[in-house]
């Protein structure tokens, strides 16, 4: 807010935005308007230019209930200039999947996603292993004490996700929570974005893709699965990317060589919704059948992306984020690229031990862009962490969230 405008804070519904915009009002002295409050909207709806000249900063919750609020707030930075701290706001949507003239701040907005709450917020840990790993990446693998995380923990944080008002339930009541989530997230706030009569076959297409995540994005077999042409399909896919329900992961590196692959991957905003909507448990998760076990790889992949996106949206630096595969069966999970060219890899692995075939991926892309890999780490449930081979490493996946020392 000491450089920006206006900041935009997007996420999906019940996140937090409201909370963290609350707090933030509350220390400088100002309040927040509530669009979500019908008489409110109304209000504000016949009085704009008197709302929006209100002492800065301005704290608008739920834009997208009256998008014309934009306008109103962009008059203001005509009149008196693009000064920093003019206005926060949130929504529940992307703001470029509202209608134009809800894209009126354009240049002068600067967006910040909020996903849901990482394994070290919950715990009031300061996590960072990004930033170790880009820095010092032995720090990160050296003298680290023995993992205590059980698979049963691991396969509770997974079912329990990251959303704020979930994550402390169990049981029924967190069942009830994520059912309420889906519907409210289709029925209300996907009409606030878009006319659509198709209801139930968007909460298929989230079924459908839910069964998919941590997979290759297959839209077409989707559409099919679901009883509906690609076209819609794919309006229905970024309906749910605008409403954060779920997040494609770009492929990258498609110019290292020709056989890699071109198509995204799929993985739900939250380990915990992913659960949910799977029908599966922790006590499910703590079986040794194949498909459990198949599932969990899926879902803790999920996990883990998720928790490493979080850390990413918080860097100094941006970074972009993409998985990597080629056609011979070689795959990375997820890469992470800085602006210099610098890379992290990253696989995730349901399983104590990283074999020799789980570096497959690691050491191809080692090879392809040679001293630009920082590091590549096989995350494992295992206790120890240890370098496999030149540059390449073995992590517990609770390194994530363990506390780095120097960055106390």
């Amino acid at each position: 807010m000491a450089e920006e405008p206006v900041v935009a804070l997007h996420g999906p519904r019940s996140v937090g935005k409201s909370t963290v915009l609350r707090l933030f009002a509350e220390g400088r002295g100002v309040s927040v308007v509530d669009l979500d409050d019908v008489e409110v909207r109304e209000a504000v709806a016949g009085n704009l230019g008197a709302v929006t000249r209100g002492a800065s900063p301005l704290c608008i919750d739920e834009y997208q209930r009256l998008p014309d609020i934009l306008d109103s707030i962009k008059a203001r930075l005509n009149r008196e200039g693009s000064q920093p701290g003019t206005a926060v706001i949130t929504g529940s949507t992307r703001q470029d999947a509202l209608p134009v003239t809800a894209q009126a701040l354009t240049g002068r907005l600067h967006t910040l996603t909020i996903w849901p709450l990482s394994q070290g917020e919950l715990a009031g840990v300061r996590e960072g292993l990004l930033e170790v790993l880009s820095a010092q990446p032995e720090e990160a693998v050296l003298g680290q004490p023995l993992s205590a995380t059980s698979r049963e923990e691991y396969a509770s944080r997974v079912c329990a996700g990251g959303m704020p008002l979930a994550v402390h339930r169990s049981g029924a009541a967190r069942t009830r929570w994520f059912d309420d989530f889906v519907r409210q997230s289709v029925e209300r706030d996907a009409l606030d974005v878009s006319n659509i009569r198709q209801r139930q076959a968007m909460v298929d297409l989230l079924r459908h893709l839910t069964a998919q995540t941590g997979q290759l994005l297959n839209v077409l077999k989707a559409a099919e699965a679901i009883g509906v042409d690609r076209r819609t399909a794919e309006e229905h896919l970024r309906l749910l990317e605008d409403l954060f329900l779920v997040v494609r992961l770009p492929a990258w590196g498609k110019t290292l060589r020709s056989r890699v692959s071109a198509r995204p991957k799929v993985h739900l905003v939250d380990s915990g919704l992913a659960a949910r909507l799977l029908r599966i448990t922790p006590d499910k998760l703590g079986g040794l059948d194949p498909a459990t076990l198949t599932e969990f790889g899926h879902l803790l992949e999920t996990f883990v992306v998720g928790e490493l996106r979080k850390q990413a949206s918080w860097l100094e630096e941006p970074v972009e984020l993409g998985h990597w595969r080629t056609s011979d069966g070689a795959e990375v999970d997820l890469i992470v690229e800085h602006d210099d060219g610098r890379v992290l890899a990253f696989e995730v692995k349901a399983n104590e031990r990283a074999t020799n075939n789980d570096f497959k991926g690691l050491r191809q892309l080692r090879d392809a862009i040679g001293t630009r890999l920082i590091a590549g780490i096989v995350f494992t449930t295992g206790q120890r962490s240890y370098t496999y081979d030149d540059r390449l490493h073995v992590l517990p996946i609770d390194r994530l969230w363990a506390p780095s020392p120097s960055l106390a």
